[in-house]
């Protein structure tokens, strides 16, 4: 995964928010560190990341993970 780099990012983000008391952004940040690991799945196996099918996160309010509708 050439762009994995963008998961050490969002994983410090994540540690920052939680170590700050930024509870609902660490929340917001694991969501996100699940779609970013989706896209980047995606991407190497060949499908363009608009391929108009949304992918959907888990998270602690949304569906189920990489549900596509």
């Amino acid at each position: 995964m050439r762009n994995a780099w963008i998961l050490d990012v969002l994983a410090d983000l994540q540690a920052f928010a939680r170590q700050n008391g930024m509870t609902a952004l660490s929340d917001h940040l694991d969501d996100t560190r699940l779609l970013a690991t989706l896209e980047l799945a995606r991407d190497n196996e060949g499908m363009q990341a608009d391929d108009g099918s949304p992918v959907h996160p888990v998270g602690r309010l949304s569906g189920d993970v990489g549900r596509r509708l």
